[in-house]
C-alpha cells in the first residue's frame, strides 16, 4: 500500500456531487477485466483498494450504491453517472475508481485481472502480470 501524502489522497466524480478523501493508504492499482467493471466503466477498470474506514466523504449528495451482484455493491454519483467505488462483504476494503483521483497520484498499475473476460477491441501489451480470474 501507498500513501499519497500525509493528508492521503482526495477525489470525486466529474460533476463533483460526490467527493471524497483516503486518509490512510492506496494499494498500487489493478486493472480490472471483468464483464461487471466493463459494463459501469465502458472499458476495464482500474481500481486501487484501501481500508473503508480510511474513506471519508465530503460530500455526497448524488452518491448511489448498487448491489451488483450477492456480495458486491458499487458506488456512482447519480448526477453525472460516474464509477467511483466498488466493495465486496464483508466490506473491510474498498476499492476506489483511480481516475476519480486528484493527481498527482504517484500511483503505478501492478497487475490485470480477470483477463478472461475481457473485451476483443484491446491486447494487453504492457508486460504486467495477468490473472484469468480475480
Amino acid at each position: 500500500m501507498t500513501k499519497l501524502s500525509d493528508r492521503g489522497a482526495s477525489g470525486r466524480c466529474l460533476c463533483g456531487g460526490v467527493r471524497y478523501e483516503v486518509t490512510g493508504e492506496l494499494a498500487q492499482p489493478i486493472a480490472c477485466h471483468c464483464s461487471q467493471c466493463a459494463r459501469t466503466s465502458g472499458n476495464f477498470a482500474a481500481m486501487a483498494a484501501c481500508k473503508t474506514v480510511d474513506l471519508k466523504m465530503q460530500a455526497n449528495e448524488t452518491l448511489r450504491c448498487y448491489q451488483s451482484s450477492e456480495n458486491v455493491q458499487r458506488g456512482f454519483c447519480s448526477r453525472c453517472g460516474g464509477n467511483l467505488f466498488w466493495r465486496a462483504a464483508p466490506g473491510v476494503e474498498t476499492f476506489v475508481a483511480a481516475g476519480t483521483l486528484n493527481p498527482p497520484t504517484g500511483l503505478r498499475l501492478r497487475q490485470h485481472i480477470f483477463v478472461s473476460s475481457k473485451s476483443d477491441f484491446y491486447d494487453l501489451t504492457d508486460g504486467l502480470p495477468q490473472k484469468e480470474d480475480g
